[in-house]
């Protein structure tokens, strides 16, 4: 629709989605200065276009009314002498309008941007990748806290001393003094390999039972560790009745 009227602009009336994106046609159309709006020659651009929407839906109208009475309200303050705000500055009527219009722009620029990256997504297909061996065949680590239960340092450290005490008890006082004393040489791994030997004839063990056939101090604690380092592994479980009790071994199933 073409208005015969000075400043004579071409309007479609569902154009525009409301009054800012008219404002903002008005701008780029005049070639201004979005901070240096002329508002007297955008307010009758703006209401010559409210005057082409007399019979468009009210609903709508009344969204571009109230940016009309805004920027009558912003023209006739621009008549008067400016106001000062608290620093001492001279305030601008048109800055308000200036924001709201920029947070539009910006807001419209990313809606198409986004528009587009939604058509082109459309167009793009992706093949699933097989995945690599390293990743098909990794398995999660041990949970120490599941494997532990409420077994806690504080714990094993009481059985590891009642277990040494019970074994020097079985110790001669005055024959274990006999005869020369050696370093003796306890191989870990050799030592390990025995306890795996015998969880794998036994699924349910008790510590004292894999120390029956040891008489020195080093080889229990050997043993000890080798059960520790094979808690590890997460094939094993350690539990124990009752403080003071004996250590019972399991052997878990396999998943």
């Amino acid at each position: 629709m073409t208005l015969d009227k000075e400043n004579t602009i071409e309007v479609k009336l569902d154009a525009f989605e409301g009054p800012l994106d008219l404002l903002l046609h008005l701008i780029d159309k005049n070639k201004v200065n979005i901070y240096d709006i002329p508002i007297s020659l955008i307010t009758k651009q703006y209401i010559d276009y409210l005057g082409a929407m007399a019979k468009a839906d009210l609903n709508i109208m009344s969204e571009f009314l109230v940016m009309a009475s805004t920027l009558l309200d912003i023209k006739c303050r621009m008549l008067l002498p400016k106001e000062v705000n608290e620093e001492g500055e001279e305030e601008d009527p048109r800055d308000e309008l200036v924001q709201q219009l920029l947070e539009y722009k910006i807001c419209r620029y990313v809606s198409t941007e986004l528009k587009d990256l939604q058509v082109g997504a459309s167009k793009v297909l992706f093949r699933t990748a097989p995945l690599p061996k390293w990743i098909t065949e990794y398995k999660a680590p041990v949970d120490y806290d599941v494997l532990l239960g409420d077994m806690t340092l504080e714990k094993l450290n009481k059985i590891f001393e009642e277990t040494l005490k019970r074994q020097e008890d079985k110790i001669d006082p005055i024959r274990s003094k006999f005869g020369k004393i050696e370093k003796e040489e306890i191989n870990l791994e050799d030592r390990t390999a025995f306890v795996m030997k015998y969880a794998e004839e036994h699924d349910s063990f008790r510590f004292s039972e894999l120390i029956s056939d040891v008489h020195t101090k080093i080889e229990v604690i050997v043993t000890f560790l080798c059960i520790l380092e094979l808690m590890k592994t997460g094939k094993y479980a350690v539990s124990q009745e009752a403080e003071g009790e004996d250590i019972l071994i399991k052997v878990k199933e396999a998943a």
